[in-house]
C-alpha cells in the first residue's frame, strides 16, 4: 500500500536513467517511487498531470552573491530567492562576501543564517570565506556545517575580503586539506593584471584587455600546483579562459581533485556584442570572444567543465556606470540562467539531461548534496521544475524577481518557461503567483 500524498505525471521526467514518461509519487517531501506512466493513483494521493510539459529535478545553483545582510539594497534573501524559484532553481549556496558581515567566522555565520532564516523562498547552504588572518577560523566553520571556502587570488572588489597571495594560499590550502574541505577559488594573477593595459572608459574592448586570458591561467596554474602538492580539493570558479582548459584537463588525469564550473553568461554572451559602456555586461573574470565560447561548450560536453552556476552578482543601478573600469562587476542571471542555457545547448545539439546534469546532478555533487537533491529518483528530496521547453519569451527587467532590475539578458529571447517550481513536494511557485517562504538552511552534514 502506497503512502504517496502527491503524484506528479508527465510524458517527459528527466531521470538519472533518461528521459521517459513517469509518474512520480511523493510523500512527506520525498520522492518514493518513480512509476510507469499509467501507473493507478494511489487513493491517499493527488494527481499532478503535467501533460507534456518536463518535469526537471530542481537546479542547484552553488555560486550566489546574496549579499544580506549588510548590502541587502543590492538584493537580499527574500528577493534572490523568489527569482531563484521563478527560474526552476530551488537549491542555492550563497557566497561569504558582499555581505557585511563576510561569512569568515562561526558568529558571521550564525548571523547570515539568521537574517535567511525566515526569508527563504527555497533551500539555502553557505559558503565560509578564507582570508589571509583567518586560518584558525576555517575548522570550526566547517563543523558549524558551510560546505567549502571560497578565496580570490586577485582583489574581490570589497575591502573586507582580501585575497590570498602564495604564502597565505598555501597555509589555507593546508589547514583545509587537513579536514579534506573544500577550496574554492577566484583564480586571476594579480600581477598579470596590474600589468595588463588599464584604460578607463566606455570601451568594452578596453575592460576586456585589462583582465588577459594569461592572468586566469597562471593562477589555475598555481592552484593546481598547490592541490597537487597537498592532495587538496580544489575548484575553479566561473571559468571564462579556455587556454586553461588542456592544463585542467592534464592536472585530473594526474590524480588532482580539481573540479571547475563555468557561468550562463559564458556560454550564452560574447565580447563582440558587448556594446560600449553597457557595464551590464561586467564581470570578472570578463565574458570573451566567440570562439573562446565555443571552446568551452566542447570543455562542457567534454567533462573537463564540471558545471554551470549563476555567479549572481548583483549591486544597485547607479553602481553600473557607463565606465567599464569603475563599474561594479557582476552579472545578475539567477532567474534566467536556465533558459539562457537552455536556449543556447538546444542551439549546438545538446538536450535538457545534459543541462540537468550541469546545473543540477553535478552541483549536488560539488557540495555533498547529492544523496537528497539532483535527480528525479527515489530517496531524493521532491524538488521539481516543471518546464515548457518550446515556449519562448523575451526577457523584460521589469518581469524579474531581482531587487536591482538590471540585466545583460535584457530583449533577449529565450527557449524554456517555467510553469512552476516545487520544493519538497509542495509548490511555491505558478504563474508569478509565490507562497510565503518554505526554504530551510542547509548544512554540510545535511
Amino acid at each position: 500500500m502506497s503512502d504517496a500524498e502527491l503524484v506528479l505525471r508527465s510524458r517527459r521526467v528527466i531521470t538519472p536513467e533518461g528521459t521517459r514518461a513517469a509518474s512520480v509519487e511523493v510523500a512527506d517531501g520525498t520522492i518514493t517511487a518513480v512509476l510507469p506512466y499509467d501507473a493507478p493513483v494511489p487513493e491517499s494521493a493527488r494527481l499532478e498531470d503535467l501533460g507534456d510539459h518536463v518535469l526537471l529535478p530542481g537546479l542547484v545553483d552553488t555560486h550566489v552573491h546574496v549579499n544580506d545582510p549588510g548590502r541587502a539594497e543590492w538584493e537580499g534573501f527574500w528577493t534572490a530567492t523568489r527569482a531563484a524559484a521563478a527560474g526552476g532553481i530551488t537549491t542555492l549556496v550563497d557566497m561569504p562576501l558582499n555581505s557585511l558581515p563576510p561569512t569568515t567566522t562561526v558568529p558571521h555565520l550564525r548571523t547570515k543564517q539568521q537574517v535567511a532564516a525566515d526569508k527563504a523562498h527555497i533551500d539555502v547552504g553557505f559558503w565560509g570565506g578564507a582570508l589571509p588572518d583567518n586560518v584558525k577560523e576555517l575548522r570550526p566553520l566547517h563543523e558549524a556545517g558551510v560546505f567549502g571556502f571560497k578565496a580570490f587570488l586577485s582583489p574581490s572588489g570589497v575591502d573586507e575580503f582580501p585575497h590570498l597571495e602564495q604564502g597565505p594560499l598555501a597555509r589555507t590550502m593546508a589547514e583545509i586539506a587537513a579536514f579534506d574541505g573544500l577550496l574554492i577559488v577566484h583564480a586571476e594573477d594579480p600581477h598579470l593584471l596590474a600589468s595588463a593595459p588599464q584604460q578607463p572608459g566606455p570601451k568594452y574592448a578596453d575592460f576586456l584587455a585589462s583582465r588577459p586570458r594569461d592572468a586566469e591561467d597562471s593562477a589555475i596554474a598555481q592552484l593546481i600546483r598547490e592541490a597537487k602538492a597537498l592532495d587538496a580539493r580544489v575548484h575553479v570558479l566561473h571559468l571564462s579562459s579556455s587556454d586553461a582548459l588542456p592544463m585542467i584537463a592534464e592536472a585530473r588525469a594526474d590524480g588532482v581533485r580539481i573540479t571547475v564550473e563555468t557561468c550562463p553568461h559564458y556560454l550564452t554572451l560574447t565580447a563582440e556584442e558587448v556594446p560600449d559602456g553597457a557595464s551590464e555586461f561586467k564581470c570578472c573574470p570578463p565574458i570573451r570572444e566567440a570562439a573562446n565560447q565555443d571552446l568551452l561548450w566542447q570543455a562542457l560536453a567534454d567533462g573537463t567543465i564540471d558545471c554551470v552556476v549563476t555567479d549572481h552578482s548583483p549591486s544597485t543601478a547607479d553602481l553600473k556606470t557607463d565606465d567599464f573600469a569603475t563599474a561594479w562587476g557582476g552579472i545578475s542571471g539567477l532567474q534566467l540562467s536556465l533558459a539562457a542555457v537552455w536556449t543556447e545547448a538546444r542551439r549546438r545539439g545538446h538536450g535538457l539531461e545534459d543541462v540537468v546534469r550541469w546545473m543540477s546532478a553535478r552541483t549536488s555533487a560539488l557540495v555533498g548534496l547529492d544523496g537528497r537533491k539532483g535527480a528525479i529518483a527515489v530517496g531524493r528530496d521532491a524538488d521539481f521544475a516543471v518546464l515548457a521547453p518550446d515556449e519562448t519569451f523575451t526577457v523584460d527587467p521589469v518581469a524579474l524577481q531581482h531587487r536591482n532590475r538590471v540585466t545583460a539578458y535584457a530583449g533577449r529571447t529565450l527557449h524554456g518557461v517555467v510553469k512552476s517550481t516545487w520544493l519538497r513536494g509542495q509548490r511555491i511557485v505558478a504563474d508569478g503567483e509565490f507562497t510565503e517562504p518554505k526554504g530551510r538552511l542547509l548544512t554540510r552534514a545535511h
